[in-house]
């Protein structure tokens, strides 16, 4: 790991001068199966369009807005810096048609027209941006904008940004598709997805890409391979392809630690249960204190003898066990059992100075055997 760091730092110009972070978790059991500089705030480019997207998502489930309902496009969101649709005030664009072009072509104009639309400003936007970041787990992030524009305050974490796209997987599952779109096509023409390991990482299907000079490239992958989910985060990259290869090799190794884990893990639990059924099988033993025409009495003195020698019989299995012969009604024997053969010996010379009738018995098979074919 220390010589893909140190390659990936020596790749990145003077002319970046972000932070180089990176962080990959499971993202069923939030495991951390990398980390390096997870907690170094940095500009976050546009990955914060997503916290964008959660809004939208958040105000579609909560009856705000509707798909198909227009945004607001004002001459301050037409203006924008690139990527960019190239709205006009004039233009309409559709909330769902929005999140086709953010998830996509991260365009600025219209993240900041969504920001408008929902807040009447960016700023006020931005204020709620952060709130939900905060309420959401995300405690070092800040948001100024909608779109991820160069602002000195708008600062997050590979950490945060983690969280960020494993909160808008569980939260917004009925809306997590739009992140796999490869394609928008607005006023005929097509923009292609900035996420291309969407195509070159099999399993990815999302989420977000982010660029500027202060930012480096930016990435939040999210990958689903044979049932196990991993959410990757890349801050700082050197170029978009170097960022890619980088996050496919961190993946890769985070696979692959994975799976040694619950190859560990289930290697573990073997032994436990070899180990277990060993010891099982050293208790053959137990003990018989009476017999009896019904299964009340009987089991009450068995009851009874645990009482009176708790050290040896506190561990055994009470076992009221019919013996039928023939035509004569059933007898029910008294019996504790699982037991050591110290046990049922020691356990039998308490109980008959106590004048408790008791017999030492071995069993034919262990307890879990018994209890398995009755």
């Amino acid at each position: 790991m220390t010589l893909l760091l140190t390659a990936f730092i020596v790749l990145a110009p003077n002319t970046v001068r972000a932070k180089y972070a990176s962080y990959v978790i499971d993202a069923e059991t939030g495991t951390v199966l990398h980390s390096i500089n997870e907690n170094t705030r940095n500009y976050p480019a546009s990955l914060t369009k997503m916290m964008t997207l959660y809004m939208i998502f958040d105000a579609l489930d909560n009856g705000h807005i509707q798909l198909d309902q227009h945004l607001k496009i004002s001459a301050r969101a037409a203006r924008q810096p690139s990527s960019k649709l190239g709205l006009s005030r004039k233009d309409k664009v559709t909330f769902e048609q929005a999140i086709l072009a953010i998830v996509t072509k991260s365009a600025n104009d219209v993240a900041t027209a969504v920001a408008e639309t929902l807040n009447k400003s960016e700023r006020s936007f931005a204020l709620s941006m952060t709130a939900k970041a905060r309420a959401i787990g995300m405690t070092r992030t800040t948001f100024r904008n909608a779109s991820g524009l160069p602002h000195r305050g708008q600062l997050s974490t590979a950490k945060d940004m983690a969280t960020l796209a494993l909160r808008l997987l569980r939260d917004f599952p009925q809306h997590y598709h739009y992140f796999s779109t490869t394609n928008f096509t607005y006023k005929g023409l097509s923009h292609k997805n900035h996420n291309k390991l969407l195509k070159t990482y099999k399993g990815t299907d999302g989420i977000k890409t982010g660029y500027i000079r202060a930012s480096g490239f930016n990435l939040v992958a999210s990958v689903e391979r044979g049932g196990q989910r991993l959410i990757g985060v890349v801050f700082g990259g050197r170029t978009s392809r170097v960022r890619n290869s980088h996050m496919s090799k961190l993946l890769d190794k985070s696979y692959g630690k994975l799976a040694s884990t619950h190859s560990q893990v289930a290697e573990k639990a073997k032994v436990s249960k070899s180990a277990r059924d060993q010891a099982l099988a050293k208790l053959l033993w137990g003990v018989q204190v009476g017999a009896y025409k019904t299964t009340a009495p009987a089991y009450k003195i068995a009851k009874l003898a645990v009482e009176k020698a708790p050290d040896h019989l506190y561990d055994g299995h009470i076992r009221v066990v019919p013996l039928e012969k023939k035509k004569r009604k059933p007898i029910y024997r008294a019996r504790i059992l699982g037991l050591s053969k110290l046990q049922a010996y020691r356990a039998c010379r308490i109980l008959k100075r106590r004048n408790i009738n008791c017999m030492e018995l071995k069993m034919k098979q262990p307890l879990q055997q018994l209890a398995a074919n009755n």
